[in-house]
């Protein structure tokens, strides 16, 4: 099994800085520190492409941020045919990127005198070498392209390349350069046309290393879609031999694993593949959950530990105030090195968010501590939701969903529950737990009806034969009106016949 090639560009921690530069939720210390990030990175790998791409008075997608005035409501970006989703929605740019033209021209130079030697290599190859050779000068001409953050070209450089290339393993792996050239800039349609194109070459004959790295790919690209019920068995799949580094930390891939598992997982599966899952506790559980899940010691199987845990009920409402207003203060998180992801220039540490959040969220839900449960979704979506670029954008829609997947825990249960009683085991009050609940009923989301008269709601548990009788007296219906409407029209026709 040969080793990966391409893996190294372009650097997906760009991205996420560029995003958390223009990040309302993002720190203003965060932000100035993102910026000396970019600018680090811009400077050391001459990425004088991307430079113009953000920074130019003209064409840079930064530099019109704040300024949406009526005298300058937009401008139109001429030097640069790079479509890119590399800001969030509503950017806010507290920190400026300065545009430096004798920067720029500088490593516009330096990326025409490295162009030129690949070119020079190229040229030698064809001369005195074989076609390795030259695909060889090729593939470094489009890892540059890559490397320094020229979309059109490396994406013309690698499609050539794939062309020309004969073995399948090769193929597979430019492929997956192509979808991170598509993550770098936001570009959900690219990302997806070659995640299927990626998986067909898989299925032709790929090998394991290369299987399991497409489950990770395929996996980030459906959570960036919102299609976490798909996403969540790839992920939590790949976590055990998880290799593409290249992607993202594999504590990143812990956190997409284990909130796309936990909002999309049925109870069962939820315990079997989150909660008891050795790997996630062996970075987000307790120092005695870790130390069982390294020496083995912790059991995953279905259900494992299930006949101990206590079903979704209302025994949190005993808790007191005080749990439900825990400080937010925490510590200063650990620092992580980023030395796998490129050369030894990419060696700058960052910020490892606090996991304790994603915790908590996880043994609250399971064991229905439903108070503590709002307080680290409220975490989660403070420390991770709003400042990961994949997450931010579905950020509301998840956050509704886990609400509903606790109301709908709760309920199962009961016939009757008081709507002060729910309302204090989640520590809301009464009235938005009625609004929120409301919500939810008109989608038809959940099956339980709110009486404000008598302070109750009663649940509606419709069983499956019950909603399959109902469907088909529904679907009859709808039948009968039809045969009807033909009826009639057959009558008419043949009275005008007549």
């Amino acid at each position: 099994m040969a080793d990966p090639q391409f893996s190294k560009f372009p650097l997906l921690p760009i991205p996420q800085a560029i995003f958390t530069l223009t990040n309302p939720a993002a720190s203003k210390a965060s932000q100035e520190e993102s910026l000396e990030t970019i600018q680090d990175w811009i400077e050391q790998a001459h990425m004088a492409p991307l430079y113009r791409h953000l920074a130019h008075p003209t064409d840079g997608i930064l530099n019109t941020i704040g300024e949406g005035s009526a005298n300058q409501p937009s401008r139109t970006r001429r030097g640069s045919s790079i479509v890119s989703n590399l800001v969030t929605k509503n950017p806010v740019l507290n920190v400026a990127m300065p545009w430096n033209e004798e920067l720029y021209e500088k490593l516009k130079a330096e990326n025409e005198k490295e162009l030129e030697r690949l070119q020079k290599q190229e040229e030698e190859a064809k001369e005195k070498a074989g076609d390795t050779e030259i695909l060889s000068a090729r593939a470094k001409r489009a890892e540059y392209y890559a490397r320094i953050g020229d979309k059109d070209q490396a994406l013309t450089a690698y499609n050539n390349l794939l062309e020309t290339t004969g073995s399948l393993g090769t193929k597979i792996d430019i492929v997956f350069a192509i979808i991170r050239i598509g993550l770098f800039f936001g570009d959900k349609i690219l990302v997806k046309k070659n995640v299927e194109r990626a998986s067909s070459l898989v299925d032709s004959g790929g090998d394991w290393d290369r299987r399991n790295r497409l489950k990770a790919y395929q996996g980030l690209h459906l959570v960036t879609v919102r299609a976490y019920n798909l996403a969540a068995p790839l992920l939590l799949d790949s976590l055990s031999t998880f290799t593409s580094y290249e992607l993202c930390s594999y504590s990143k891939l812990i956190v997409y694993a284990l909130l796309a598992g936990t909002v999309s997982l049925k109870r069962v599966d939820f315990k079997s593949k989150v909660v008891d899952s050795a790997e996630i506790k062996a970075v987000v559980g307790t120092t005695e959950d870790r130390i069982a899940a390294l020496t083995g010691a912790t059991s995953s199987g279905p259900g494992a530990g299930d006949e101990e845990m206590p079903d979704a009920t209302s025994t949190s409402a005993t808790a007191s105030n005080d749990s439900a207003v825990k400080s937010t203060t925490t510590p200063k998180p650990a620092k992580i090195n980023i030395t796998e992801i490129g050369d030894g220039i990419y060696s700058k540490e960052v910020d490892q968010p606090d996991l304790r959040p994603l915790a908590n969220l996880v043994s609250s839900l399971y064991t229905g501590n439903y108070r503590e449960f709002f307080v680290a979704l409220g975490e989660v979506e403070r420390d991770h939701l709003s400042q990961d670029r994949y997450l931010a954008e579905h950020r509301a829609w998840f956050v509704r969903e886990m609400r509903l997947r606790a109301y709908q825990q709760l309920l199962q249960s009961y016939r009757v529950v008081g709507l002060a009683s729910m309302a204090s085991d989640f520590g809301v009050t009464e009235d938005f737990l009625d609004n929120d609940l409301k919500n939810f009923i008109a989608a038809d989301r959940i099956s339980c009806t709110v009486d404000r008269v008598n302070g109750v709601i009663e649940t509606n548990r419709p069983d499956d034969k019950n909603k399959q009788y109902n469907d088909v007296v529904k679907q009859g219906d709808q039948l009968i009106t039809k045969l009807q409407k033909y009826g009639q029209n057959v009558r008419m026709r043949g009275s005008e016949k007549s």
